[in-house]
């Protein structure tokens, strides 16, 4: 790993489903518990709903739902990461968020065909880490994909 004055390949470590998966820190605006989400009708399965933060209402999805592993009940340990690309803001439920770490630029690796055509765009490369692989995903795939989802609850109105 590098050390910390260098934060172009920065990035949040989370668990899924026993998985441990990256997100690029520069997309991250924050982490919370999750608290109060509000159900939005006929939004996709994988759409918890939509929270009100600072005055903003952003679109939750259960990343759990979103790539087809079992539900699990929110405990103590259950994070929603807000995330911010290209003006868009949005949140991602996670089993659990754990650590901020920055990665070599050759200890990226790309994802394996095989892994392409079972996830997906989801992933855009893993780290080998301790004997554990790391999953980094595509933060712009996975907003592209919730285009449908974004367009759902732009449509609707939403009032506190």
């Amino acid at each position: 790993m590098k050390q910390l004055g260098d934060l172009s390949n920065s990035y949040i470590l989370f668990e899924l489903h026993g998985t441990v998966y990256a997100i690029k820190s520069s997309y991250v605006k924050q982490m919370e518990m999750v608290e109060s989400i509000t159900p939005v009708p006929n939004a996709p399965e994988f759409v918890e709903g939509v929270v009100f933060i600072r005055g903003k209402v952003i679109p939750v999805i259960n990343l759990r739902k979103r790539f087809g592993f079992p539900a699990k009940d929110y405990d103590l340990k259950t994070r929603l990461i807000v995330l911010k690309a290209e003006e868009r803001e949005i949140g991602l439920i996670v089993d659990s968020a754990r650590e901020f770490v920055v990665f070599e630029d050759n200890s990226i690796q790309p994802v394996p065909d095989i892994l392409k055509t079972l996830s997906d765009k989801f992933l855009s490369g893993y780290v080998s880490l301790q004997n554990k692989s790391i999953l980094i995903l595509n933060i712009e795939a996975l907003l592209n994909l919730s285009e449908q989802t974004q367009q759902v609850l732009e449509n609707k109105e939403i009032k506190k």
